[in-house]
């Protein structure tokens, strides 16, 4: 077993602190409890008096009209309270977070394996699954389409989208060089610890309380309430921590609090569901599978005059978030490069499996992943080093448009990142040692690569770039904060508690930060798009300002003071240098005695996006999160096996608001990438059942996956934009680091024809990829060889 060197995180530049509280390390405001076991998630909490146990009754066939539901043999089943079908449910039927088409129960017709038919409730959750397979289910099963090659072939589950110049192939044909190719990508389960649950209770006012592992608060509570037929007030949705989301629990938490709140509201008595690992995997969305073509032309330098680029995601049996995730593939279909006269197409297809969605970089990483591979190939065409090409390609003064009409400001911080990297990971010095080691070794061969990351921050639906926030100050100088933003264990809590405490004059420990509830903060956007801490810290910072510019403006009258006035560690500072000071618990006393509110409620919006859809141009992002990883690689070209070597990351967050939860997200982010671009295949049959649907045959990254050196910098510079406090959001925009490691596979098996040979590399590059890639590079490498000799033997003749 390999020895595993300790990872090293560092800091770019060691600039001074100018704040108390942000800017520093805090540990996770939750971290305590979570390693004591004293943090609760909603199985934690105790079950409230006769509460039952829902299950599912879900579909074994994949396609088909579902003719008969026979739950005879459920209903007589020991514990078992009640079963129903569709027929039960008073209002909307259909759960579709934007478009219809998703069923809250099947009606009619079976669309995906796994798809939910009827609710059970039971008094165990053991007795309730087990009545669940009583099911007797009549289903006329049909031709399911579940390949890419079948999704053309039937109608797609949105139009088609097109961004960019249209560009032919007489324009193409103009430029020295030319690439061509496609590159399948897999999808990728979440694998949260925690699995889809909810625990829905009936209030005194005929309404639902209710607790849901969501990262969308405000969309569980309106489907909820359009499912019973109630107003939204009526439902109030209660959610502390998640045990991990990455966006599978963005939409697709909603059905599992749907059905609890139906069992609850049908019963008159609490109803937890939690569903079992194989249900889960099998029954919720994965990242979507995506299959891309691409053209590029260039000059004889590399450089990319032009390019066509369409990305087709298989959405599944509905819509989700599918328009949005194919259309944020097509906005970094360009990631750093600026691509010329370029063309991108985005199609959704429909596939008869279950609606896949959101998932960490929502469709980003898929757009990119086509523009690697093709700089991958262009490399070789070009005859330069990968990394030379894409320095040459970077987006720069007079190419700084994007395909899409945004301009990118930050080409300076883009290309100094690359070049701080290639620096002070010795990229130049390793690139000869790798070039040296395979020409010693011929069955071992290294692969290094080193890509850059331009991720833009907002939600493409400009509507959703809003957050509240609600901020209560006590008599004894005790701080509460509730805000619209979900923890799912990425530190936001921690973050606005930070930005409260700063922004209050206070310290760490001062602020609480309390559950998030749509009765404390309505209208909530989903915590995704890397927006949590930017929306909801700017809505709490000024929650936090409001009280404080009303406090000091009571103390200058109260205690007739003049000059400067400012909070800092506690204390009311007056006068320049601070002469006379008076204790924050002080102040708030004097300002309730005098009935000062203490309380406030903030808002933001963020500013200058627009983005006119019709047209496909706009500003749809406030800014770009800018980084770069380099990554080295051994595989053995006989067993397809692959071991990182190692990995160095430097990464641009703006003013850290937390340098350690920056780094972790940083690391984590890269393994789960990493996750899904080696180790994580999801495999279907022919029919369209998920054969991987457990940990047994689904392979998430363990220890033994983990880079042998792994460095992360944070490149320590402040945001141009005005977010808070001039950080940047750091939750997707790592996870696209860890291409460098199939860019570095892919450079390792070219290795193999001397790097002469474009490599037919897939996604996930598993053993079997690798092999299978490397056997066709070896095979074409003879062919041209043949081909070759052939042809000066008949020059020589």
């Amino acid at each position: 077993m390999r020895k595993l060197t300790q990872v090293s995180h560092r800091k770019q530049s060691e600039t001074p602190v100018d704040y108390q509280v942000v800017g520093r390390s805090h540990k996770h405001e939750s971290a305590a409890k979570q390693v004591s076991g004293e943090a609760q998630f909603i199985d934690d909490y105790p079950t409230p008096r006769g509460c039952l146990h829902a299950a599912v009754v879900v579909s074994d066939v994949v396609k088909g009209q579902l003719e008969q539901v026979d739950l005879s043999a459920v209903a007589a089943a020991p514990g078992v309270v009640g079963a129903y079908t569709h027929e039960a449910i008073p209002g909307e039927k259909d759960i579709g977070p934007i478009f219809k088409g998703d069923p809250l129960l099947a009606e009619g017709e079976i669309k995906y394996h796994g798809q939910p038919v009827a609710l059970v409730l039971a008094r165990s959750h053991r007795q309730a699954w087990q009545a669940a397979a009583l099911a007797k289910l009549t289903i006329n099963q049909q031709h399911a389409h579940v390949s890419f090659e079948d999704a053309q072939t039937i109608e797609p589950v949105l139009a088609p989208n097109h961004m960019g110049q249209a560009v032919s192939q007489q324009q193409l044909a103009t430029s020295p060089l030319q690439v061509s190719g496609e590159l399948s990508v897999g999808g990728q389960e979440h694998f949260y610890l925690e699995g889809q649950i909810s625990l829905a209770e009936l209030t005194e006012d005929g309404g639902i309380f209710l607790r849901s592992s969501s990262q969308h608060p405000t969309e569980v509570q309106t489907l909820v309430a359009e499912v019973l037929h109630v107003p939204f007030s009526k439902v109030t949705v209660d959610m502390r921590r998640m045990g991990g989301g990455f966006g599978g629990k963005e939409t697709q938490a909603a059905q599992w609090a749907c059905l609890a709140s139906l069992g609850a509201w049908l019963t008159r008595k609490p109803v937890k569901l939690r569903l079992p690992r194989a249900v889960d995997m099998t029954a919720t969305g994965k990242r979507h599978p995506f299959v891309s073509r691409f053209q590029l032309a260039a000059d004889e330098r590399g450089v990319i005059e032009s390019a066509k680029i369409e990305v087709n995601g298989l959405c599944g049996h509905s819509a989700d978030l599918s328009g949005a995730i194919v259309d944020r593939a097509m906005f970094h279909s360009d990631n750093a490069y600026s691509l010329g006269a370029a063309e991108v197409v985005g199609n959704r297809l429909r596939t008869d499996m279950v609606s896949h969605t959101a998932f960490r970089g929502f469709g980003g990483p898929q757009g990119m992943m086509a523009i690697e591979r093709a700089m991958q190939d262009l490399s070789i065409a070009a005859g330069i080093d990968s990394l030379d090409l894409r320095l040459r390609n970077l987006y720069r003064e007079g190419h700084n448009t994007t395909h899409y009409g945004m301009e990118v400001e930050q080409t300076d911080t883009i290309k100094t990142v690359i070049d701080t990297l290639a620096e002070s990971c010795s990229y130049r010095a390793r690139r000869e040692q790798v070039k040296a080691f395979n020409a010693a070794n011929p069955v071992l061969k290294k692969g290094l690569a080193l890509t850059p990351v331009k991720f833009g921050i907002s939600f493409t639906a400009t509507h959703l770039n809003q957050a509240g926030a609600l901020v209560h100050v006590y008599t004894d100088g005790s701080v509460q904060v509730s805000h619209g933003g979900t923890e799912m264990g990425q530190g936001l809590h921690t973050k606005i508690q930070q930005i409260v405490a700063q922004s209050l004059g206070l310290d760490f420990e001062s602020v609480l930060i309390t559950s998030t509830r749509t009765d404390k903060v309505p209208n909530t956007s989903p915590t995704a798009a890397s927006s949590g801490a930017d929306l909801n810290g700017m809505a709490a910072h000024n929650a936090a300002v409001s009280i404080k510019q009303r406090l000091l403006d009571f103390a200058r009258e109260h205690y007739q003071l003049s000059g400067e006035l400012d909070i800092e560690d506690g204390q009311l500072l007056s006068g320049v240098s601070g002469e006379r000071q008076i204790p924050w618990e002080t102040l708030v006393q004097d300002a309730y005695m005098n009935r000062v509110s203490l309380s406030a409620s903030g808002f933001y919006k963020t500013p200058k996006i627009w983005y006119d859809p019709a047209k496909s141009v706009g500003r749809p992002f406030f800014y770009f999160s800018i980084g770069a990883a380099c990554s080295e690689v051994t595989i053995d070209t006989l067993t397809g096996e692959m071991v990182v070597d190692r990995v160095d990351i430097l990464h641009d967050v703006g003013n850290s608001l937390n340098p350690a939860i920056d780094l972790g997200q940083i690391e984590g982010a890269f393994i789960q990438g990493m996750g899904w671009l080696t180790n994580e295949e999801l495999v279907w049959n022919e029919q369209g059942k998920l054969l991987s649907n457990s940990p047994m045959n689904y392979k998430i990254p363990t220890i033994g996956d983990y880079p042998k050196a792994m460095n992360i910098a944070l490149f320590d510079k402040a945001n141009p934009e005005h977010s808070i406090y001039r950080s940047k959001a750091v939750g997707e925009p790592p996870f696209m680091h860890a291409i460098s490691v199939w860019c570095a596979i892919y450079d390792a098996i070219a290795s193999l024809a001397d790097h002469q040979q474009a490599v037919p590399l897939n996604a996930p590059a598993t053993g079997e990829e690798i092999l299978r890639a490397c056997n066709a590079v070896t095979q074409a490498r003879a062919t041209f060889n043949d081909a070759t000799e052939v042809a000066e033997e008949v020059d020589n003749a």
